[in-house]
């Protein structure tokens, strides 16, 4: 990005975090915390705290697996709806791209634990390279997908600008099989 920050006067927490926000709102794609830190010259772990406090003081800052990012504001006309599926881990990767190349943006996977109630995690994954790249992260990490605390039953926030792209995973999730029943769809515009 070319960014760097240059400590001086008022460069505290506060200012650090005011930085951050200004080069999450610059950033065309996820910035790691890695890469915040070495700009910041501080730890990955404040990174995280900062993250943290923005996200309590409203600032709409997630954590994907590819990095930090900033959520857009609501546009309007954008269709959002809840697709509930079942299936293996070797299905990922057709369950994705089934999405993603249906026109649907996937904001996250949404599993119910008996302990813990409702785990979320942010995918945001919006084009087939996107979800190469997260199935590459979880293989390289050995990682275990969330769903697999639920005998593979999962949410999938699917958005998009055209109601069709909603109706086309739907469908495709159908044929493929996985899709569970329709008392999971929320659809809305907003």
């Amino acid at each position: 990005m070319g960014l760097s920050f240059h400590p001086g006067a008022g460069s505290g927490a506060e200012e650090r975090r005011r930085q951050l926000v200004r080069w999450l709102q610059q950033a065309d794609q996820p910035l790691t915390g890695a890469e915040l830190a070495s700009r910041l010259g501080v730890s990955r772990q404040v990174i995280v705290q900062d993250m943290a406090v923005l996200r309590a003081a409203g600032t709409p800052v997630v954590a994907t697996p590819r990095g930090y990012l900033l959520l857009p504001a609501a546009l309007p006309g954008l269709v959002r709806d809840v697709l509930a599926v079942c299936h293996t881990p070797d299905q990922t990767r057709a369950e994705l791209m089934l999405l993603v190349e249906s026109g649907c943006r996937v904001l996250d996977v949404i599993v119910e634990h008996p302990l813990y109630g409702e785990l979320r995690g942010e995918l945001q994954l919006g084009t087939p390279a996107e979800v190469e790249d997260f199935l590459q992260r979880v293989e390289a990490e050995g990682a275990r997908l969330l769903s697999s605390l639920t005998g593979g039953f999962h949410l999938h926030t699917v958005e998009s600008r055209d109601p069709q792209a909603v109706i086309r995973a739907r469908e495709g999730l159908a044929r493929l099989g996985i899709l569970r029943g329709d008392e999971s769809s929320s659809s809305s515009r907003g």
